[in-house]
């Protein structure tokens, strides 16, 4: 389906527009309705086999995420955008999540269960014999970056700044949040909100390599 409102041009101009942030204002906040927006691009993220071996927390409270710059070198992301997303995968995937997901499948599409067993029996498969190497977690952490991708792409359509970032001690976010007790662990975070009028970054040309290095066209 086109989209009148939103062409070929708007989506490069807003793709050139974002960066990653490294200063933010921290006065200024991202509102309910765009918010909303940013939380169903994770929640309709797509991952393999659908089966979202995720979960996204929102830290809310000022003196977690005080504690959580400590953690990662005082990066002042942390404490000053609008919104901070720690994104975590499900450890240990197993055949108990693929039932959980089977049976969310069946109650969405009402679906006979008995129908989608050559699906449970593929995911469950793959989870514990996959075609190609795997370490422990690794899938799932594949899956969390796709949807770190559609927060990104997202949050620049709306407007909005965003800094991806690995530059934190993932076992520390763990401890401060209490994330290994719920079965989960912190593999990347995301501040949102919008930038400082004094960020130098902000102004300088994006540096990409020409589109004919890095894509290729195999007729």
């Amino acid at each position: 389906m086109n989209n009148p409102d939103l062409t070929p041009d708007q989506i490069i101009q807003r793709l050139n527009w974002r960066y990653a942030t490294k200063k933010f204002n921290p006065s200024q906040k991202i509102n309910n309705d765009d918010w909303y927006a940013l939380e169903q691009s994770l929640v309709l993220a797509p991952s393999s086999f659908g089966q979202q071996p995720w979960k996204f927390f929102v830290i809310r409270n000022s003196a977690l995420r005080q504690q959580l710059q400590e953690r990662a070198w005082n990066q002042s992301q942390v404490v000053d955008a609008s919104h901070l997303v720690v994104l975590a995968i499900k450890q240990d995937v197993n055949a108990s999540d693929v039932d959980r997901y089977i049976n969310r499948v069946v109650e969405v599409r009402q679906t006979p269960k008995d129908q989608l067993s050559g699906l449970e029996d593929a995911i469950k498969g793959f989870l514990q014999d996959p075609p190609f190497p795997l370490q422990p977690d690794d899938w799932s952490t594949r899956q969390v970056y796709i949807a770190l991708g559609f927060l990104l792409y997202s949050a620049a359509l709306l407007g909005i700044d965003a800094c991806p970032m690995e530059g934190f001690i993932p076992a520390k976010f763990d401890e401060v949040l209490g994330l290994t007790d719920q079965g989960y662990a912190a593999k990347v975070i995301c501040a949102l909100g919008y930038r400082s009028e004094d960020d130098k970054l902000a102004k300088m040309n994006k540096v990409r390599y020409e589109t004919e290095e890095v894509l290729q066209y195999i007729d």
